[in-house]
């Protein structure tokens, strides 16, 4: 019987065993969308207690605590830390099975140097001993992320945010570059009159201009989307249900625009061809800046209103969706391609029931002019644990082709997150292991092992132009 999460956890042969640890292991870590809070970064924090590191914000821990039958009080309410801790401890035992298991034993192994296994019996010993640590200079957030090999960051950003704490990073030469990325889905969601004027206040005040006129708005979002670009951005990312992509002209999309700045509701039709202009103008910039695209399909997002009332979104309401992908992502695609707009694009599907659909949308828009330009992102969110993996993985071997992949990211809130990386790793390491062993693929070791490699780092690195991490050297300044 193998010993739990071991040095060979995963590693179901001596094949995958050796492409681990002789080619993978040691890799860096590209994190090229992820949603850590950048001020805690730029104020190097260190957190008084493992519940705040590791509970505060985390809603996947929040479901299973809630599954479990633990009160909301222990969730997001004022219960004192370390009793939030001991619902937390009381309720690993019963996610075996469940991501969950693995990602918090290797957390404790890989930040803590913990090898009990968490549980009623263990909480205090583990509490205390991890909570000690995390108030040495040692675990501060910067220093943790140089424990976890971490090359770069891209954090989440709205169009309105000031970036000044990824400017006082830059200043100061964080050895880390945290980068921004431009994610402007409150500036396209015209559902409501009132969040969307108000948003437009914001935005006003951000760009230092008025807004009456649709054109007005454009060149705010565009000297947002510039003001980015000044400060290391060359990623964007949108969170959508499904793309929109209907047909419209430039008088309707004036049109709606007046309409919803004067307090009015837009009827469904025009709601979504405002939305599919945004996106086509989003896109165009990101292709005129050179940035790579980002698109996370198919979250149903909020489904508990009376929870959203009482504690605002991303508190783990949220599911998969059953959305129609494939047309309206197809017509969006081809517009900007036909028109010679499309820039590198990375797509995510949060249904595992649209992963060959993925598969082979990509396949469409690859015209050889950039190796991968046109990416099906890593399992997302759901389906972010060993089964999601392999099937994304299969898929994309099955219909494309693995070895352009830019891999894994971690889409996470927390700083003890990254041993996801490793997760991913051993599992791709374990896929080409077993066909070797089965003589399904040659036992070429170091063709697979650089594959693997470029998988985990190079391709990306490649991919979003960031050559520079090689070298260490400071974040090269912007094109103007």
């Amino acid at each position: 019987m193998k010993k739990f999460l071991d040095e060979d956890f995963l590693l179901t042969n001596k094949t995958s065993q050796q492409l681990y640890h002789d080619f993978t292991k040691q890799m860096p870590v590209i994190d090229y969308h992820c949603h850590l809070p950048q001020a805690q970064i730029a104020n190097d924090q260190r957190f008084d207690n493992l519940t705040q590191i590791w509970l505060y914000g985390d809603h996947y821990k929040w479901r299973a605590m809630r599954t479990n039958g633990i009160d909301e009080s222990y969730c997001t309410g004022n219960r004192p830390d370390y009793e939030k801790f001991e619902q937390w401890a009381a309720t690993v035992p019963y996610t075996m099975r469940n991501p969950l298991y693995h990602w918090t034993h290797l957390e404790l192994q890989r930040y803590f140097d913990v090898h009990d296994v968490l549980g009623p019996n263990t909480a205090k010993k583990i509490y205390e001993e991890c909570s000690a640590k995390l108030r040495t200079e040692e675990f501060s957030v910067r220093n943790l992320l140089r424990k976890m090999n971490v090359r770069t960051i891209c954090t989440t950003d709205d169009p309105v945010d000031t970036l000044q704490d990824h400017q006082r990073l830059k200043q100061e030469g964080f050895d880390i570059p945290v980068l921004p990325a431009f994610r402007p889905d409150a500036a396209m969601n015209v559902d409501n009159p009132v969040s969307f004027n108000n948003y437009l206040t914001r935005l006003e005040a951000a760009a230092d201009t008025s807004i009456s006129s649709f054109q007005d708005y454009l060149d705010a979002l565009k000297k947002r989307h510039d003001f980015f670009a000044t400060n290391g951005c060359s990623v964007s990312d949108h969170g959508l249900e499904q793309v929109y992509a209907e047909e419209y002209t430039e008088a309707e999309i004036t049109a709606a625009f007046d309409q919803i700045r004067s307090g009015k509701a837009l009827d469904e039709t025009a709601n979504k061809k405002f939305k599919s202009a945004m996106l086509i103008y989003f896109a165009t910039w990101d292709w005129e800046r050179g940035w790579v695209q980002q698109y996370h399909l198919g979250a149903l997002r909020n489904n508990n209103s009376r929870m959203l009332q009482q504690l605002g979104a991303d508190t783990g309401w949220d599911s998969i969706g059953d959305f129609q992908q494939a047309r309206s992502l197809s017509k969006f695609l081809n517009k900007l391609d036909s028109e010679d707009n499309l820039t590198k694009t990375i797509l995510y599907n949060l249904n595992p029931a649209d992963n060959e659909l993925m598969a082979t949308m990509i396949g469409n828009f690859n015209d050889g002019s950039v190796a991968g330009k046109v990416q099906w992102g890593s399992a997302w969110w759901f389906l972010d644990q060993k089964d999601g993996m392999i099937r994304q993985m299969n898929a994309l071997s099955n219909m494309g082709l693995l070895s352009r992949f830019v891999g894994m990211l971690t889409d996470s809130r927390s700083f003890l997150s990254y041993p996801r990386h490793e997760y991913f790793r051993r599992i791709l390491c374990n896929l080409f292991g077993e066909e070797i062993e089965a003589g399904e693929l040659p036992a070429d070791i170091a063709w697979v092992g650089k594959m693997i490699q470029d998988i985990c780092y190079h391709n990306a690195k490649n991919y979003f132009n960031w050559q520079y991490l090689d070298k260490k050297a400071a974040v090269p300044e912007p094109i103007a």
